[in-house]
C-alpha cells in the first residue's frame, strides 16, 4: 500500500479510558478507511509515457492525409526539428499550430525531455517574466520560500513553446533575444545565470513581418525565432478534408475504420461539410462533428445532426443550386427539343458542372449499363439520392439519350 494511504496507527490511551467513539465504532472506522485505501491501491496507473503524449495530440505523419501542402510543410518541419532550429508556426486560429508544436517535439530526440507550453497573451504582463524566467526566494514579496523554476528552465534539455509571441509585451521581447542568444537565463533576484538548452517553438496568428513594420515587435527578435518558418494552411485550402472528417469521426466512434465511419455519413451531410468554409478551421470541424454525434439519434449522421449554421447554409446552397440546375434543366430541354440527339449531348458535355462528381457518377452508371440500383450503391448513394443527383448534374436519363450519351462521352 502506497505510503500516502496508509491508516496510521490510533494513539496511545490510558488505560481504563474509553474510545471518545466507543472501540466497536472505532475498529469498524478503520476496517471501512482500510479497505477504501485498498481500493485505491488497486486502481490501475497509466505508464509515464502514455501521460505524457494526450490521446489528443498526433504523431507528426497522422496530421495529414493526402495533402500535398501538408505533406510538404511537414517534412521541412522534421528536417528544422533535426538541425535545431528555432521554429515559428504561422496560421489562422484553429489550424492546428499546437497539434504541430506538439508532434514535432514527439519526433524530435527531445521526446524524452519536456515539453513546456505556454500562452503568452493569457498572462498578466506582471507575470509573465517570473513565469518565463522564474526567481530565487525572497525575489519579491509574496514569492514562494524556495523560489520558482520559471518555464526556460523547466524546459531544459527538452523544448519551450511560445503560442501567440505576437501577444508578448515589447519590454519582455528584449529578455528573451538575450535569452536566445546567449542560451543562458537569469531568474529574477539570482546573482547569475542558469545555462539553458530548448528547442524553441514558436506560434502565432498574428502577420509578424507586419508587426515588425509598426515597431510592435523587435526585429532582431523576429529574425532569431523566425528561422525555420511553417505557415499551416487553413481547413478551406486542404485537398483532405474527407480524410480529416473520418479520422476525426473515429474519435467519436471508437473500433470504427475511417471507411466505417463515412458510411455512416450521409452522402448530403458528407457534401455539406466539405463544401463548408470553416471560418474556425480545425477547431470548427471537430466542435461540429461533436455536435453532429451527440444529437443524432439513429446510425447514420443527417444534416440535420449538423449544426444550426451548417445546415442553414446547407439549405441555403441547395435552394441556390436547384435553382441553377431548374435553369440548366429548362436549357436542356430546349437543347434536345431544336437539335440532333448527338448534338444534345455535345452541348450537355460542353456545360458547366462539378467535374469530379459528373465524372464519376457517368462513369458509374456507363460501368453498370444504367442500372440505377447498382450504380447507386457503387457510389454509395441510395436511389433516390442519385435521382437527385442527375437532376442537379442535369445529366439526361438513358430513357431519353442514354445511348448517345455513353458513346460521346466514353468513345
Amino acid at each position: 500500500m502506497p505510503a500516502h494511504l496508509a491508516v496510521a496507527p490510533a494513539p496511545a490511551r490510558p488505560v481504563g479510558h474509553a474510545s471518545p467513539i466507543g472501540t466497536a465504532s472505532a475498529n469498524t472506522a478503520f476496517a471501512n478507511i482500510a479497505a477504501l485505501a485498498e481500493r485505491i491501491a488497486r486502481v490501475p496507473v497509466a505508464p509515464a509515457a502514455a501521460r505524457q503524449m494526450r490521446p489528443e495530440y498526433l504523431a507528426i505523419d497522422a496530421l495529414c492525409g493526402t495533402d500535398a501542402r501538408m505533406r510538404d510543410l511537414l517534412t521541412r518541419g522534421k528536417r528544422f526539428v533535426d538541425r535545431g532550429l528555432p521554429v515559428l508556426i504561422l496560421g489562422e486560429t484553429g489550424t492546428g499550430k499546437e497539434f504541430l508544436a506538439r508532434a514535432l517535439h514527439e519526433y524530435s530526440e527531445r521526446r524524452a525531455q519536456a515539453f513546456v507550453a505556454i500562452n503568452t497573451a493569457s498572462l498578466p504582463e506582471h507575470l509573465v517574466e517570473s513565469e518565463l524566467f522564474g526567481y530565487q526566494r525572497g525575489a519579491f514579496s509574496g514569492a514562494l520560500p524556495g523560489g520558482m523554476k520559471g518555464k526556460l528552465q523547466q524546459a531544459d534539455g527538452g523544448t519551450l513553446f511560445l503560442d501567440e509571441i505576437g501577444d508578448m509585451p515589447h519590454a519582455l521581447q528584449t529578455r528573451l533575444l538575450r535569452v536566445l542568444s546567449e542560451r543562458e537565463v537569469t531568474p529574477l533576484g539570482a546573482s547569475h545565470a542558469v545555462p539553458v538548452d530548448v528547442q524553441l517553438i514558436c506560434a502565432t496568428h498574428q502577420d509578424l513581418a507586419s508587426a515588425v513594420a509598426r515597431g510592435t515587435f523587435r526585429e532582431d527578435l523576429y529574425y532569431r525565432i523566425a528561422v525555420g518558418v511553417l505557415t499551416l494552411p487553413t481547413l478551406r485550402e486542404r485537398d483532405d478534408k474527407r480524410e480529416l472528417i473520418a479520422r476525426m469521426l473515429c474519435d467519436e466512434w471508437p473500433g470504427l475504420h475511417e471507411d466505417q465511419v463515412l458510411a455512416r455519413v450521409s452522402p448530403d451531410a458528407l457534401s455539406c461539410l466539405l463544401r463548408h468554409a470553416w471560418p474556425g478551421n480545425l477547431r470548427q470541424l471537430r466542435a461540429a462533428l461533436r455536435y453532429a454525434c451527440a444529437v443524432m439519434s439513429g446510425n447514420l449522421l443527417c444534416t440535420d445532426d449538423l449544426p444550426p449554421e451548417l445546415a442553414t447554409s446547407s439549405h441555403a446552397w441547395m435552394s441556390g443550386n436547384d435553382t441553377f440546375m431548374e435553369q440548366r434543366s429548362h436549357d436542356v430541354s430546349n437543347a434536345v427539343v431544336s437539335a440532333p440527339r448527338v448534338q444534345t449531348v455535345e452541348t450537355i458535355a460542353q456545360m458547366p458542372r462539378h467535374d469530379s462528381e459528373r465524372e464519376r457518377i457517368l462513369q458509374a452508371l456507363a460501368q453498370h449499363r444504367w442500372n440505377i440500383s447498382a450504380a447507386a450503391r457503387t457510389l454509395g448513394f441510395c436511389r433516390a439520392s442519385l435521382y437527385r443527383k442527375l437532376k442537379q448534374l442535369s445529366i439526361p436519363h438513358v430513357r431519353d439519350c442514354g445511348d448517345a450519351l455513353s458513346a460521346g462521352h466514353f468513345a
